[in-house]
């Protein structure tokens, strides 16, 4: 039986963050969640309290951390809204590492700190080096995203220096219910018009949102957890195998290819997300030895559609 803890949440009202506030809500553990929102969402659970803060460069309320056994830091401008421009890029920029700036400076002034800061990231990490399988010992890239994930993880390292277990998840692509990115890959195969992006070869590295979930429990649970972990199911796909099984469990043709230029013309720089793969390979999770509950691409998308 895991012991109630106290747990902190920044992001906690978004597609990821929500489910995890309902999960260890559900399951015993105190929640705060740290927002920009004024109340929470309808119908979520008692043991969930929001405290009010408007971001960067606002300080943080004090009592945001009081007695906080750990924190899960998730705040973060969204990178596929729409077109990376000049104050987009800012924005993204700014909210991940400023945010945690923020939140480390706060913690060095506590005299009783938590235990634990999750922080995230993600696969973007390693920039774009093609086939080349990827684990947490490989070396960053040089993308405007792979900076932007350089920085951020830097600024959470400062708080190992405060005695406070760090551990960093580098995230992929989610797949969940009702939200990430499925329902924008789904929409041309829903109007018969899907297919691979581009040349369809480039690697996907992805990961159910109830196994991103599962490994921010795990952990919270587990004392011996730390440093970078890649967040993201054991087997990647090429784009042209996501496309074959969307096409298969969505009953819709998956044979009308995407050409490259027209992804960049529409997208600009951001096309670099669907035309640039990464193979990663979650090695420390495993090690650790987290079972994956969906290790397998057409088994996660089939119980997100089912869902």
């Amino acid at each position: 039986m895991v012991h109630s803890m106290r747990v902190l949440i920044t992001g906690g009202t978004g597609f990821i963050g929500g489910e995890l506030v309902r999960t260890l809500a559900g399951i015993g553990h105190s929640v705060t969640v740290l927002s920009r929102q004024s109340a929470l969402p309808l119908g979520w659970p008692t043991n969930v309290q929001l405290i009010h803060w408007p971001g960067p460069p606002t300080e943080m309320p004090e009592q945001a951390l009081e007695q906080v056994d750990a924190i899960v830091n998730l705040a973060g401008e969204s990178i596929g809204a729409g077109r990376w421009t000049n104050s987009r890029k800012d924005r993204i920029f700014e909210s991940r590492i400023l945010t945690t700036r923020l939140l480390v400076a706060r913690i060095a002034t506590m005299p009783t700190k938590p235990k634990l800061l999750i922080s995230g990231s993600a696969i973007d990490f390693y920039g774009s080096p093609g086939d080349t399988p990827l684990t947490e010992a490989s070396p960053p890239g040089n993308t405007f995203l792979a900076v932007v994930c350089s920085h951020w993880e830097d600024e959470a390292k400062a708080v190992i220096k405060h005695g406070v277990r760090l551990a960093i998840l580098r995230t992929g692509l989610v797949w969940g219910p009702r939200g990430g990115a499925l329902p924008r890959i789904m929409l041309p195969f829903k109007l018969f018009v899907g297919g691979p992006l581009g040349s369809g070869n480039q690697v996907l590295s992805w990961i159910h949102r109830d196994d991103l979930i599962g490994l921010i429990r795990f952990i919270l649970e587990n004392d011996h957890v730390s440093g970078p972990i890649n967040a993201t199911a054991p087997n990647p796909v090429p784009n042209r195998e996501l496309s074959r099984v969307l096409g298969k469990l969505l009953r819709r043709p998956s044979f009308f290819r995407t050409p490259a230029f027209i992804l960049r013309l529409a997208l600009g720089e951001m096309s670099e997300l669907v035309l640039k793969g990464q193979r990663v390979l979650p090695k420390r999770a495993l090690e650790y030895k987290y079972a994956f509950q969906f290790p397998e691409l057409e088994g996660a998308l089939r119980n997100v559609l089912n869902s």
